[in-house]
């Protein structure tokens, strides 16, 4: 498909984002290889995910691989469009033709991706990404939409956040394939390291994969390249396991759930929109003569064509 053409590519993902009808149709024709490597990098605000994004690309580079990147970036309050300041701390790798950036606003999605995410990954698969890297907004520790889109999740920390450990255990801990604790160099990134190691010694480790701890400077670019190398043997690890195929499966079920779920609301408010008799109980509910679930249930059952309710 569109195999270096960088201006076909952003074009399709502009069209991908508006999550329309025309977008459906890109992405029913396109056929992604499964080839590349997709990594999430995820973690609280301040974390330095965006500087380890740009590390990790330039070693990534010095290998010879194509890199996509994908930056999750706060909505605008007024305009919806994103910020685009991960853009800025990237520059160096602007004009290199074996990558591709493309920044995303979150548009109102809680999960610290934007919905229309997986889209942008396959097209960037399809057109010849060795390895796409998946930098999240930064939301806490309900970020987890990262995990129905990437192969292995980095989930990155910062010694002040030692104190924040067991509250977040039961959320962003628990999906992270490798720890980062950036910013190695502040008070406490030690003491992090350790406390992290010693949870994850109680913790199931899936097809014999145990998360590494690493300590890093991103800034400096100190250890960064023995992230990039546990990124690599990560990936190997989970295709030579099957796990890497287990977890695609799992993302195909759950992408095919919210497709179906989108098409359906889709429907049924287009059939509310032109039959007056289903809008009549879209009122009712309105005034508070009858309840939302009742409304659907109603609503459900006349499109549906299983009768009328009594």
């Amino acid at each position: 498909m569109m195999q270096g053409n960088a201006r076909a590519l952003a074009r399709l993902i502009t069209i991908v984002e508006r999550d329309d009808e025309e977008s459906y149709q890109v992405l029913r024709r396109i056929s992604p290889s499964g080839k590349a490597h997709r990594v999430g990098v995820t973690g609280p605000p301040g974390a330095g995910k965006s500087t380890l994004v740009n590390r990790l690309t330039s070693f990534a580079r010095q290998d010879e691989l194509r890199v996509g990147i994908i930056c999750a970036d706060p909505s605008s309050p007024f305009s919806g469009g994103a910020v685009l300041g991960d853009r800025v701390r990237m520059q160096q790798h602007y004009m290199d033709e074996g990558v591709h950036i493309r920044s995303m606003s979150l548009r109102g999605s809680l999960g610290g991706l934007p919905a229309t995410v997986h889209g942008v990954i396959k097209l960037m698969d399809a057109s010849g990404k060795d390895l796409i890297l998946v930098e999240t907004v930064g939301v806490g520790q309900m970020e987890l939409d990262v995990m129905d889109n990437v192969d292995t999740v980095v989930v990155t920390l910062v010694p002040e956040a030692g104190d924040d450990i067991q509250a977040m255990k039961a959320g962003l801990m628990e999906i992270a394939d490798i720890f980062v604790v950036n910013k190695a160099d502040r008070s406490g990134a030690d003491s992090l390291v350790v406390s992290i190691r010693s949870m994850l010694d109680l913790v199931c480790h899936d097809g014999g994969w145990k998360a590494p701890v690493l300590a890093t400077q991103a800034e400096n670019n100190i250890g960064v390249e023995e992230l990039y190398q546990q990124i690599r043997r990560h990936w190997k690890t989970c295709a030579d396991s099957g796990i890497l195929e287990e977890r695609r499966a799992r993302q195909r079920r759950n992408e095919l759930a919210t497709v179906l779920q989108k098409m359906v609301v889709q429907e049924f408010t287009k059939a509310i929109a032109s039959d007056p008799r289903l809008a009549e109980y879209v009122s009712q509910m309105n005034e508070g003569s009858i309840s939302p679930y009742a409304a659907a249930e109603t609503i459900y059952s006349i499109i549906a064509q299983k009768g009328e309710p009594e």
